[in-house]
């Protein structure tokens, strides 16, 4: 079952008797498994290197499982990232191929820029050109452009133009990278940070996107994305990413993330009532609050775990464990 975050059936037989026991010494766990205690230790290590095993510092010799709900969901989530950035690599080349094929119906659709100055300049007028929002992914090994420091930038907020910016926590070892992220954070930018972004990306309007080509040419190229279903594939990449990143603010100690508020104690007894079939109307009744107070609550909690629908709060609010599931007996 856990074949798909790199563990055989080996691996995985060795952790679930670790988390059995809890902790086990080589010997003990090589019986329990029926294998050679050379096998079980290189099994164990392998376990170390997912970071689903470790040895005790307590009692040396004995090894303890890792809590599966951390160890295994850090690696859940780290396959969830490769396959985002599969995903994206698939369409890509997808556009590539039609883009070979010389069809002037695609060639309208995305244009291949080649050449560091090439690139830069198109950056730069892909922000010059926004009206309302710019939109951007950030690495922390920039090539050509770096996403948070050019004169286009400053002059498109200067017009009103907003950013929704991820940057990868690399951005802020950058030399420049505090100082660019304050002066981001002073123009009213929104930032938020995560460990690794997929790409680099900048979208505009939702109109116009840039994004890095990936090729054998020796000098840098980027495709720019008109209209088209690359575009919604990429505008939807970016808002999974921000859906998923700490915002940044700016303090009084400089810049810092900011974690993620949770439900409250009201904001649980109004998705606890809700769940339990309550309209909105007798939930403010039932809790002395205003109707407007309740929907704006479940509005907050929507936004918090980032779902659209009220059935969607509802699992995700089972599954981080804010409500219990009740048994009903007969």
């Amino acid at each position: 079952m856990l074949a798909a975050i790199g563990l055989d059936e080996r691996h995985e037989s060795a952790y679930r008797a670790l988390v059995t026991v809890g902790a086990a010494d080589v010997p003990d766990l090589a019986r329990r498994l029926m294998l050679g205690e050379r096998d079980t230790e290189r099994a164990l290590r392998r376990l170390e290197r997912h970071g689903l095993a470790a040895q005790s510092s307590a009692r040396p010799g004995r090894w303890v499982a890792a809590p599966p709900g951390v160890a295994l969901g850090a690696l859940l989530t780290q396959q969830r990232h490769e396959l985002e950035k599969a995903e994206l690599a698939a369409a890509l080349l997808a556009e590539e191929y039609r883009a070979a094929a010389a069809e002037p119906s695609v060639h309208d659709l995305i244009e291949v820029v080649t050449g560091a100055p090439a690139v830069a300049q198109r950056f730069v007028q892909l922000q010059l050109g926004a009206v309302d929002e710019v939109c951007a992914l950030v690495t922390g090994n920039p090539m050509v452009v770096s996403g948070m420091e050019n004169d286009a930038e400053e002059q498109a907020a200067g017009r009103g133009v907003r950013y929704r910016v991820v940057v990868e926590r690399a951005v802020l070892d950058l030399p420049n990278g505090i100082t660019e992220l304050t002066a981001a954070l002073g123009r009213d930018e929104q930032v938020r940070v995560v460990d690794e972004v997929p790409t680099k990306l900048v979208i505009a309007d939702r109109a116009l996107a840039m994004v890095p080509l990936t090729s054998r040419m020796a000098e840098p190229a980027a495709l720019v994305v008109h209209s088209s279903g690359l575009l919604e594939l990429l505008s939807g990449l970016f808002e999974s990413v921000w859906r998923g990143a700490l915002p940044l603010r700016l303090g009084a100690s400089g810049v810092s993330e900011q974690g993620p508020e949770g439900p409250d104690t009201t904001d649980l007894e109004v998705l606890s009532l809700l769940l339990a079939g309550l309209t909105d109307a007798s939930v403010a009744k039932q809790l002395d609050l205003g109707l407007r107070t309740v929907q704006r609550r479940v509005k907050r909690l929507m936004e918090l775990t980032g779902v659209t629908t009220r059935l969607q709060l509802g699992w995700h609010a089972y599954e981080r464990g804010w409500v219990a599931r009740e048994r009903h007996e007969g």
